[in-house]
């Protein structure tokens, strides 16, 4: 059985220094598929696709709403050839009922133990119109090694140098952020995989650069800790959401390789002043990341926002606006407020206002979204502090022998736009 696999190209936010990082769901998807699934994978922000390719079947996978318009474009122009199209994904999950209507079917959940019934309706001539099985997620020990043989690596690179490759080691989240669809997604219980299994995977990756997209390494200190210990053998240099602020949690994340952390600035306390500092003291990096557009916030409050956070050391920043996802509490709260102006999933992008925010006008929001990327890096470009915050990893890596040169044959091309096969 031979099946596309394809990732809908999204464009990337206004301000940001554009790069490209492989994904994550589709390759793990695909891992999940029995042998004799014979797997294409296009990420169609890296390189287009013909119509024409002869294939049994076709899968879309979707992370990001901004991606569901365009993945109903390509399944419509497949059905209309009489190819059979199944959706998944996160966004697939977020916007099921619209994308049924560009479906020959949509699977809502995780893939371990549940495509094998798909696959087999296919097979039969039965395939089914909606294949849910949130409610009945699998064993963490069933999370084989992502297929990372299926994507074009030279497509990775930034300028000739390697970015991180992605990789996880629990699902679901204990937590319930107001603007986060996470509780909803992979459900309110922390669902650690077996250490053994993350040995398994982390001796799979040959890329020394990660990016650990666990929804935060702060649910279980415990757990935490021993996943570092299993980390440190495989000196690998990583990335990650927050960490416990406990010391010997972060001598460990220090030890096993955490190059730097995104932490949430949510206002100027000393808490978050601290906290930052706590991470710089065991030589930890730290990007801020800044959503603007809460209720609570007014105008003047955005403004000390951005103030205080060029005052606190922070090695990046990133800010989005306050966006309303479906399935999330701020969707729910914002729909029945009335609030919700723009409702084209293109725009769903975090870096655009698409409700009337509760103390300023849109316009205003979207503005103040402008100047706080322009005024944080008014002294020094993105560019540059992300040049900076690789040195820094260079340097460890040379440190303990890992380290590998850029690619010379790479350092002219510049893979932001679509390379036609």
């Amino acid at each position: 059985m031979k099946v596309k696999l394809i990732y809908p190209k999204w464009p990337k936010l206004e301000r940001q220094t554009e790069f490209n990082l492989p994904p994550h769901g589709p390759i793990v998807f695909a891992a999940a598929l029995p042998d004799y699934v014979e797997v294409d994978f296009v990420d169609e922000n890296m390189r287009s696709f013909s119509y024409d390719d002869p294939v049994d079947m076709v899968f879309i996978s979707m992370m990001l709403t901004s991606q569901v318009k365009r993945g109903w474009e390509i399944a419509d122009n497949y059905r209309a050839g009489g190819i059979k199209v199944l959706f998944g994904g996160i966004s697939t999950m977020l916007h099921a009922e619209e994308t049924m209507q560009h479906a020959d079917s949509v699977f809502m959940g995780e893939a371990e133990g549940h495509i094998e019934e798909v696959l087999e309706d296919f097979r039969k001539g039965q395939l089914k119109k909606l294949y849910n099985f949130m409610n009945r997620q699998p064993d963490t020990g069933l999370i084989a090694p992502a297929r990372r043989d299926l994507l074009e690596h030279d497509f990775y690179y930034h300028k000739g140098v390697q970015m991180v490759d992605l990789f996880h080691a629990s699902r679901g989240c204990r937590f319930n952020c107001y603007p986060c669809a996470v509780s909803f997604l992979g459900g309110r219980n922390f669902r650690p995989r077996p250490f053994d299994r993350i040995a398994e995977e982390l001796d799979t990756i040959d890329n020394n650069r990660l990016f650990v997209v666990d929804n935060t390494l702060a649910q279980d200190k415990e757990w935490t800790k021993e996943l570092f210990r299993t980390m440190i053998p495989f000196r690998k240099k990583w990335c990650s959401h927050t960490i416990s602020d406990d010391p010997e949690v972060l001598d460990l994340a220090a030890q096993a390789g955490s190059w730097y952390v995104y932490q949430a600035v949510f206002d100027t306390s000393d808490y978050i002043k601290e906290r930052i500092k706590r991470y710089h003291d065991f030589g930890i990096s730290v990007e801020g990341t800044i959503l603007l557009g809460m209720d609570h916030q007014t105008e003047d409050d955005i403004k000390e926002l951005l103030d205080f956070i060029r005052e606190i050391d922070l090695d990046l920043a990133e800010f989005t606006i306050l966006t309303p996802f479906p399935e999330t509490k701020s969707y729910d709260d914002l729909l029945k407020e009335g609030r919700i102006f723009d409702h084209d999933w293109n725009h769903y992008t975090a870096d655009k206002v698409v409700f009337k925010p509760k103390h300023m006008s849109p316009e205003k929001l979207q503005e103040l979204y402008y100047y706080a990327w322009d005024s944080f890096y008014e002294d020094e470009s993105q560019e540059k502090k992300m040049f900076k915050l690789m040195m820094k990893v260079v340097e460890r890596e040379m440190e303990d022998g890992t380290y590998r040169p850029p690619r010379k044959d790479l350092m002219e091309k510049s893979f932001g736009h679509i390379v036609d096969r």
